[in-house]
């Protein structure tokens, strides 16, 4: 097969993925096989003792990273995490970056190359598009605080794995307890998923309100979508002064 059109072809399926979720791809039997064995692969360690969220349910059995009282107690007590394989392949852990008192979050899917490179969240051509995006709607990055799911690089960028996210979100969780935002922006449909549990689409999932660790949160597209089919811009655009309206209403 022409390369030209097997590329043309992968960035067609990844738009209808973060478009309408897993519901196209769940029939089929060798997706799944090949899931089940990745899963089978992974080393995360798993314990009754944490919640649905991945919090501790006893004070007593808590990590010491969920006794961090700070950004930055959080980042040097979870940087060297290891709970699942994708720290043998990282260059950095990207923990997250902005306003430590922000009244907005931006939860992206994961670090890609760049990011990777840099250790720093959304910094290569979709982060540029966010920062544009932020702009219109009169944020700067320094006003918010920017994060993602995972905090290590998936290998080729893929999407994260359920027990990937399983391990990483804890982490996530215990900086939305310590900013304290009143708005998140999910960014994609992964993340919106991680953060809601939520099986539905992007479609369904998008201009809906919902209540997360006393925050308000909107789903839109990840900004790496809207480099790979211009035409969702437009949709992404309605969502933002949605976002922007609301936080306004809200100060």
């Amino acid at each position: 097969m022409n390369e030209n059109i097997k590329k043309q072809i992968i960035e067609a399926l990844k738009d209808q993925k973060e478009i309408f979720g897993d519901e196209l791809f769940e029939t089929s039997k060798r997706k799944t096989e090949i899931l089940k064995t990745q899963s089978s692969k992974l080393e995360v360690v798993k314990s009754k003792k944490y919640d649905d969220n991945g919090m501790a349910l006893f004070e007593d059995e808590k990590e010491e990273w969920e006794k961090a009282n700070n950004l930055d107690e959080l980042y040097s007590l979870t940087k060297d995490c290891k709970k699942c394989p994708l720290h043998k392949s990282r260059k950095n852990f990207v923990f997250g970056s902005g306003n430590p008192n922000a009244d907005i979050m931006c939860i992206g899917e994961g670090p890609g190359a760049e990011e990777d490179k840099q250790g720093l969240p959304f910094v290569g051509r979709a982060g540029q598009l966010l920062t544009e995006i932020l702009k219109a709607i009169k944020f700067t990055r320094d006003e918010v605080y920017i994060a993602n799911i995972l905090k290590s690089r998936p290998p080729e960028n893929r999407t994260p794995l359920p027990e990937e996210m399983d391990a990483c979100l804890p982490y996530l969780l215990k900086q939305i307890e310590l900013i304290k935002p009143k708005l998140i922006l999910c960014l994609g449909l992964t993340a919106a998923q991680a953060l809601l549990k939520k099986k539905a689409s992007l479609t369904s999932l998008r201009g809906q309100l919902y209540e997360f660790m006393s925050a308000t949160v909107m789903v839109t597209y990840h900004p790496a979508a809207l480099l790979r089919n211009p035409n969702l811009k437009k949709d992404c655009w309605e969502d933002v002064k949605k976002f922007r309206k609301l936080y306004d209403e809200l100060k």
